[in-house]
C-alpha cells in the first residue's frame, strides 16, 4: 500500500531514511527541517543535512520556526497525509497535531526503549559502557519517548565505539527497520507493544560541562567518556593555560598517580590503570596523533595533567 507520507527531521542522522522513503513506491508531499542557522560564530547561514537532501530529491520543503500556530497546524490538516515520521527533527510535536493524521507520527528512536529516553541516547549509552544498542520504530505520543513500539532492531557496542560512529551505523540500522514497518502498514498497527514505563531510563542532554576529564576514575570510565563525547563537544583536560581535547584512547595497564604522564607515548594515570592517548587536539589547532603531537609538546613524562 503506497501512502502520503510527511517527513520531519534535522541532522545527518535523519538523512538516510528520507532517501530510504524517497526510493521506496510511497509518496513524500512535504519535508519538515529547522531553519537555517548561523555557523562558526555566525559567520555563515547554513541550512540543516535534511534541507540539503530534500533539495537534491527535489522534495517540497517546510522550514517554521514553530510547530505550536494555527497556520501550521491547518497547513498540515490540508495536506491529509497518511503517516508523519520525525527523526531528529529537534521540535516538539504539538498534542493536537497527533490526531491530525491517520496512522499517526512515527519515530526512529536511537536506543532500545524504554531505555535512554531523551536527548542523548548514542552518547548515554557509550558513557554507561553498555554491551549493546539499536533503534527503535515508536509511534509519538504525548510523553517523552514513551510511545507503544513498532519494531526494533539491537547491534552490540564494543570499547572502540565512538558517538560518531555508532550514530552513522544507528541511521542506516533505523532506516533499514522503518522502511520495513512502513511497508507493513496499516496492519503493523494492531500489533503495538506498550512499553514497560517502571524500566525506563532518561538520556539527558550532554552539558559541556560533563567534558572535563578527571583522572581520578577508572580508566575504563575515561575511555567511555572520550569515545561517548566524540565528535562533539569532545573531552578535554588542561595543561599549564592550555586545553587539549583526547579524540582516540585505549586502556592501558601501567599504573601511576592519576593525571601523571606515565612514560614517552602519552600514558597517563588514572585512578585504576590508565590510558594512552592516540588522537589529540590543542586548542585551536589541528587534531594530531600522538606520535606527530609528542615532536612539539611540552608535556612530557612525569608532568601532572589537569
Amino acid at each position: 500500500m503506497a501512502l502520503k507520507i510527511i517527513f520531519m527531521g534535522t541532522p545527518e542522522f535523519a538523512v538516510p531514511a528520507l532517501k530510504m522513503i524517497a526510493n521506496s513506491s510511497h509518496k513524500i508531499l512535504e519535508v519538515y527541517t529547522q531553519p537555517a542557522k548561523k555557523k562558526d560564530r555566525g559567520q555563515k547561514i547554513q541550512n540543516s543535512p535534511i534541507y540539503d537532501c530534500a533539495e537534491q530529491l527535489d522534495l517540497k520543503l517546510r522550514c517554521p520556526t514553530s510547530l505550536d500556530t494555527q497556520d501550521e497546524f491547518d497547513h498540515l490538516k490540508n495536506l491529509k497525509p497518511d503517516l508523519v515520521i520525525v527523526v531528529a527533527y529537534g521540535k516538539i510535536i504539538p498534542k493536537n497535531f497527533l490526531s491530525l493524521v491517520k496512522m499517526g507520527f512515527l519515530n526512529i528512536h536511537a536506543s532500545l526503549l524504554p531505555k535512554w529516553r531523551g536527548a542523548a541516547p548514542i552518547q548515554r549509552s557509550i558513557m554507561n559502557k553498555d554491551t549493546e544498542t539499536g533503534i527503535t520504530i515508536m509511534k509519538i505520543e504525548e510523553g517523552l519517548d514513551s510511545g507503544p513500539i513498532l519494531g526494533q532492531a539491537k547491534i552490540a557496542i564494543n570499547k572502540h565505539t565512538d558517538a560518531e560512529i555508532l550514530s552513522k551505523i544507528l541511521s542506516q540500522l533505523g532506516a533499514k527497520k522503518l522502511i520495513e514497518v512502513i511497508n507493513s502498514l496499516p496492519e503493523s498497527l494492531k500489533n503495538l507493544k506498550s512499553q514497560d514505563h517502571s524500566q525506563a531510563s532518561y538520556a539527558k542532554k550532554v552539558n559541556k560541562s560533563e567534558s572535563k576529564i578527571f583522572w581520578n576514575q577508572d580508566a575504563k570510565n575515561i575511555i567511555a567518556k572520550i569515545n561517548g563525547l566524540n565528535p562533539s563537544p569532545g573531552a578535554w583536560f588542561n595543561f599549564g593555560n592550555d586545553r587539549y581535547k583526547v579524540w582516540k584512547a585505549i586502556a592501558t595497564e601501567l599504573k601511576g598517580n592519576p593525571g601523571e604522564v606515565l612514560d614517552e607515548n602519552l600514558t597517563v594515570g588514572c585512578k585504576i590503570g590508565s590510558i594512552k592517548i592516540l588522537l589529540i587536539q590543542k586548542e585551536g589547532k589541528s587534531k594530531l596523533s600522538a606520535n606527530e603531537f609528542l615532536l612539539g609538546t611540552k608535556i612530557k613524562k612525569g608532568n601532572t595533567l589537569g
